[in-house]
Formats: structure tokens, C-alpha cells, sequence
């Protein structure tokens, strides 16, 4: 996906947006039973279903790019499976558990120190075997995106060479196989994470070890991908299960694979119903915000302060192209800065996120303001509406009633007009998508530079009842996202370490500020806008006393009697647009939400901080700390913070279409 500048920028989304469809394998090792005793039929059986795959894939609508096969490639399933989507001309992406010298090492499976120190040093391996073992990774590995979890290499070296060392110490070989353990889980996460359908090949028999096969499986389902069990004693009867649950439940035997389950899973992770990349183009990014719809602003200028009153309301956007050297520059020189940093991805988020966000953002700023704006317009003239309605009475011409009619006529067809066009240009359903983008993309740098990724089944969906292509935000910010991969890095602890310190808090660290300036603001806005609303009723009752006051006055004899008549078309028409202003203004907080969009900010920003608190703990901690589970888990919790924001930002705006003010 490659994007360029500004108006032009949905034509190459239209010609070169792709989804790629992402797999995750994982089974068991050629030394498990189950598998040895049907390696063959195994692969067989893994070779039809990735042609019916590529098959489903290409009777989809629609263009995508390649499969993407993600992989820890341990010996046996995972190499089978890898070089068999290497031979379709798939995607081979792999989270090593390990650097890749320790990985190779590792899963060659050498008896003695020498062959192990020969292969971490990059060497060949003394024993036949065990070099013929470690070829066969060096192999299939060279054609494969590796992301190494690199961070506990020295810490999982010094156990194993104690092992080695010392075959009979169980305690010395507990404590690595429970690290090295813990990391292949971790690897079998990330795996997860960036996949719509993990195949497994498990005999069912052993779910609770951390990194095998079983305990992969589950917490695929936990996360909600879905799983294709093969049975490695019947791989061509396989069966897709979608909830933990069915985990539990026997297999048929006389069960014949679902293959309508595995097209819908298929289309659904990369077709959304009733949407294509190519209604993109209907969206037109502007440099500036419109002056016509600039009301919103104004009031939240007005009330919460931050400027001249009377001041221009023109927002400029930063163009796509320009983002690069501008808001994005620190972020793009940190990246570059990594060290051994992956320059592709980088130039991505220079070339294709950053500006994808800034595009979104400019967009979706300009249809909130066509939308908020479009309302509170609509209040005002109701607003003026009723009050010149009745303004022929205070200026004393009831034989020009009718002009005043006519202008009421026309403020009301004003309102219509607005109405209509806002329901007609959808201004709040683009405006609802465009920000989503924006708001899943604002983060992308956290996520792709740290290998992390919100698992599929985890995004939000937005159910039937909001219609077709309702879903196409989320779809188009993850294959956006997935279009970068993970980064081909080794991450070490001083990859962590810059990532953290110079991406991820800075980040926070404004994100943060912006929330909380965004909710003292907005709660500002939502006390003056009440204040000034009580401040109508109150003149509103100040007037009819006044008017009651002075017929009273007259009838005793203290004034003139005529005096409350004269005054009575003023008192009347004050007795009428101070109450209607401060309906319509209560109207105007009533649909802006001030109150409640600075509770969502004030809950964000807190989460922020805690993330923010989180993050600095960690980088001032003990070195061996800072691990890549600890950073990931810090990183999800941002995106967690994120979708939640997104969330209840929905459900306060998601029913308030423009409508009439009534």
C-alpha cells in the first residue's frame, strides 16, 4: 500500500489496498509419535488444504495479497507447513522464540557443550544429526520475516549450558525448560495475534504445557481465533472449533471437513459485505476546516475559552504528505534510531501509516464539524425562528406580520435543508468511520515497531443492526496495520528499551495531556452553557414579574395604567425568546455532550497515566525486567485504553443523528 499526497491519496488505496489473509500453524514436533507414525498423510493433508484455501481466496471479490503463514518453525509440523506455503508463494512470517543463533541452537537439540557453543557462535554442529537439524532451520529460516524474541537470550543460555553441563540436575533443567517454555508461549501469542485461523495438528491429548501445541490451541480460542484441528492419526477429517468450550466435545468420526465453516471464517477476515477499499474515493481530504461549519467550535471557543471569541475558526490540517517532517518527525527519527531497528518498516510508517492517519484525521475532522456543527446551526435557527416569529410585536408593525412570517418561513426551511443534506451526506455515519481510522492508526507506531497486534478476534464489531460495510473501519485499520507485518528485528533489551523510552511514552505522555486538557475544557464549556441557560429562565421569570409588577402598579394608581400596556408586546416578546434561548441552548449541551465527552476524556487520561506510570517503573527497574512480555503487555493495554475511548465515544454520539431541534 503506498500512499502519496493529499487529494489524490484514495486512489492508490483503491488500485493497491490488499488484505492478506494470515494463517498460524503450530503442531507437533517430528519426534511426537502421533505425528512420526503420519508424517506423510500429515503433509499430504496440509498440502490439499492450503490449495483449497488458496482456492476459497480466489473466488472471494475482490483483490488481496499473498497468504501470510505465521510460524515458530520448530521441527515437524511447522517446517512442513512453512516450506509448503513457501512453495504456493505465500508470506513466511516467524516469531522466533529466541535470537536466531539461540533458536537454531535450541531446536537442533545438541547433547554436548561444544556442538552447542559451534552453533550459537554460528558454526556447524560436530554431530551429523544434530547439524543436519540445524541446516534445516538455516534453511527454511533464510526465506522467512523473522521477528526474534531476543531479550532473555543470555538469561536461557546460561540455564541450558547449566543443563548441559550437568544432565542429571533436574532442578538445572526445570529452570530451563520453564523459561524456554515461557517464551515459545509468548512466540505462540504473537503468532496468535496476527492471525484469523490457526491449523493445528494435536492429538488432543496434552493442553497444559506453555508453548505445546495444546496449550497454543487454547489460547487461540481464548482470543477468539478460530481453529482447524487436524487429527494427525485421520488429517484428512479435520474439524474448526470457535469457542473454548469445544474443546471438551468428542469428533465425529464420520465427520467430513466443514469446508463452507472455512470459507465463511476466510471471507469473513478479508471481505466486508457491502463495502470495497474503492468507496474510499468518495472522501475528499481539504487543508482547511469549512468555514460554514465552524458553530461547534465557536460555542466550545465561547464557553471553555482558548481564544478570541470573535476569532477565525479556520483549522488547518496537516497535509499527509507533510507529516513526515512535521507532528510525525520524532516518531520517524526514532524508529530509524532503533537499534537494529527494521528499515521497511520504518519507511512504511513514514510512507504509508503516518500519512494514511493524517488523511483520515483531516477527513474526519471536517465531517464532525459539518455534523456538530450542522445541529448546533440547527438550534440556532430555531432559536431565531420562534423569536422573530413574534418580533413584530415589540417593533410595533402587525401590518408587516407577514415579512416577519416570511423570515420565520425561511430560518425553518433553513432547518430542513440542513437536515436534509446532513442525512443525505451521511455526515455522522462517514464521520463515525473516518475517526475510527484515524484513532486505530494514531497508535500504529507503537504497535508495529514492538511486533504487537490486537488479536482479530478481539476488534470491535458493530453488529448487523448497523448494517452492511458497518465493520469496514476495523477491517480496513487492521489489514492496514497487517500490511506492515512483523518488524524483521531482534528484540533485544535495548530495542525494548528505545521503543519504550522514545515511541511508546512519548506517546502516552501527550495522549495523556491532550485527555486531560480535553476534559477540563469540555467540562468548562458544559458549567458556562448551564449557567448561562439558567441566566434566560432567570430574566424569562425577571420579565413576567415585571410585567405583573407594573399592571398591579397601575391598577392601585402608582403609575399610569397605559404604561404596562404600551410595555406589554416587549414584555411579551421577552417572556418568550429568553425561555426559547435557554431551551435551545440547554439543547445545543443536551446534544453536544460536554459533560460526558470530558468524563470519557478524564477516564482515558487516567488510564493513560497509569500506563504512563507503568511504563517508567519498568525503564528506572532492575535491567532483566525489561522483557518483551513486559513491554507487550504494556503496549496492549494502550490499544486497550484506545478501543475502550473509541467506545464510549460511540455510545454517547451513536443514536444522535442530525435531526430536527423538536
Amino acid at each position: 500500500m503506498r500512499v502519496p499526497t493529499t487529494a489524490s491519496l484514495p486512489a492508490p488505496i483503491r488500485s493497491s489496498w490488499l488484505p492478506h489473509l494470515a494463517l498460524g500453524i503450530t503442531g507437533h514436533r517430528a519426534a511426537n509419535p502421533a505425528y512420526s507414525a503420519h508424517a506423510a498423510a500429515i503433509a499430504a493433508a496440509l498440502e490439499a488444504l492450503f490449495a483449497r484455501i488458496d482456492a476459497i481466496c480466489m473466488g472471494l471479490p475482490g483483490m488481496r495479497g499473498p497468504v501470510r503463514l505465521h510460524s515458530l518453525l520448530v521441527d515437524g509440523t511447522d517446517q512442513v507447513a512453512g516450506a509448503l506455503a513457501l512453495a504456493r508463494g505465500w508470506d513466511l512470517a516467524v516469531p522466533l522464540p529466541f535470537g536466531a543463533a539461540l533458536n537454531c541452537a535450541i531446536n537442533a537439540h545438541p547433547d554436548t557443550l561444544a556442538d552447542m557453543d559451534a552453533l550459537l557462535a554460528g558454526g556447524s554442529a560436530a554431530s551429523p544429526a544434530v547439524e543436519a537439524k540445524a541446516a534445516a532451520i538455516r534453511t527454511i529460516t533464510a526465506r522467512a520475516a523473522l521477528f526474534e524474541l531476543a531479550d532473555r537470550d543470555a538469561e536461557i543460555a546460561a540455564l541450558w549450558r547449566a543443563h548441559l553441563a550437568a544432565p542429571v540436575d533436574r532442578a538445572a533443567a526445570r529452570a530451563f525448560e520453564a523459561l524456554v517454555s515461557d517464551n515459545v508461549a509468548l512466540a505462540g501469542r504473537v503468532m496468535i495475534e496476527h492471525t484469523d485461523l490457526v491449523v493445528a495438528v494435536w492429538d488432543g491429548k496434552v493442553a497444559n504445557l506453555p508453548g505445546g501445541t495444546g496449550h497454543t490451541v487454547a489460547e487461540a480460542l481464548k482470543l477468539g481465533a478460530p481453529v482447524l484441528l487436524i487429527d494427525p492419526a485421520q488429517p484428512n477429517t479435520w474439524r474448526i472449533l470457535g469457542r473454548s468450550e469445544e474443546l471438551g466435545m468428542p469428533a465425529d468420526p464420520a465427520a467430513t471437513p466443514d469446508f463452507a465453516r472455512l470459507e465463511a471464517i476466510i471471507r469473513a477476515a478479508v471481505v466486508v459485505e457491502g463495502w470495497s477499499p474503492g468507496q474510499l474515493g468518495k472522501e475528499q481530504w481539504r487543508a482547511n476546516s469549512a468555514r460554514a461549519f465552524g458553530l461547534y467550535r465557536r460555542i466550545e471557543r465561547v464557553f471553555g475559552g482558548g481564544g478570541h471569541a470573535l476569532g477565525s475558526m479556520t483549522v488547518t490540517y496537516e497535509a499527509p504528505e507533510a507529516i513526515v517532517t512535521g507532528s510525525g518527525a520524532e516518531v520517524v527519527a526514532a524508529a530509524a534510531a532503533m537499534p537494529g531497528g527494521d528499515p521497511a518498516v520504518v519507511r512504511e510508517l513514514a510512507e504509508d501509516v503516518l500519512p494514511l492517519f493524517a488523511w483520515s484525521d483531516g477527513i474526519a475532522s471536517r465531517l464532525a464539524d459539518a455534523y456538530r456543527s450542522g445541529m448546533c446551526v440547527n438550534f440556532v435557527l430555531a432559536t431565531l425562528a420562534v423569536m422573530v416569529g413574534i418580533l413584530y410585536l415589540p417593533a410595533g408593525m402587525k401590518e408587516s406580520k407577514w415579512g416577519f412570517a416570511a423570515v420565520e418561513l425561511l430560518l425553518l426551511g433553513g432547518i430542513l435543508a440542513l437536515t436534509a443534506a446532513g442525512s443525505r451526506l451521511a455526515w455522522h455515519g462517514r464521520w463515525f468511520a473516518m475517526r475510527r481510522v484515524a484513532e486505530y492508526l494514531r497508535h500504529a507506531p507503537a504497535l508495529l515497531l514492538m511486533g504487537v497486534a490486537r488479536p482479530t478476534g478481539r476488534w470491535p464489531r458493530a453488529g448487523r443492526a448497523a448494517g452492511a460495510g458497518a465493520e469496514w473501519p476495523e477491517h480496513f485499520a487492521r489489514h492496514a496495520l497487517r500490511d506492515v507485518g512483523l518488524p524483521r528485528v531482534a528484540a533485544t533489551p535495548a530495542y525494548l528499551r528505545a521503543g519504550l523510552e522514545r515511541i511508546v511514552l512519548p506517546h502516552v505522555v501527550s495522549q495523556r495531556a491532550y485527555h486531560m486538557h480535553k476534559a477540563h475544557k469540555l467540562e468548562t464549556v458544559h458549567h458556562r452553557i448551564d449557567k448561562v441557560a439558567e441566566a434566560c429562565f432567570a430574566f424569562a421569570v425577571l420579565s413576567v414579574l415585571s410585567y405583573l409588577g407594573l399592571k398591579g402598579a397601575g391598577a392601585l394608581g402608582v403609575i399610569d395604567k397605559h404604561i404596562a400596556g404600551d410595555l406589554s408586546p416587549v414584555f411579551t416578546f421577552l417572556g418568550v425568546a429568553f425561555p426559547t434561548l435557554g431551551a435551545n441552548l440547554s439543547g445545543i449541551r443536551y446534544f453536544a455532550d460536554f459533560e460526558r465527552f470530558g468524563a470519557i476524556s478524564h477516564v482515558a487520561a487516567e488510564k493513560l497515566r497509569e500506563i504512563e506510570e507503568r511504563i517508567g517503573l519498568l525503564l528506572s527497574g532492575a535491567p532483566q525486567a525489561l522483557t518483551y512480555a513486559a513491554a507487550a503487555d504494556l503496549i496492549h493495554a494502550l490499544d486497550e485504553a484506545v478501543v475502550e475511548e473509541i467506545a464510549s465515544w460511540q455510545s454517547v454520539f451513536g443514536a444522535k443523528h442530525l435531526a430536527l431541534p423538536a
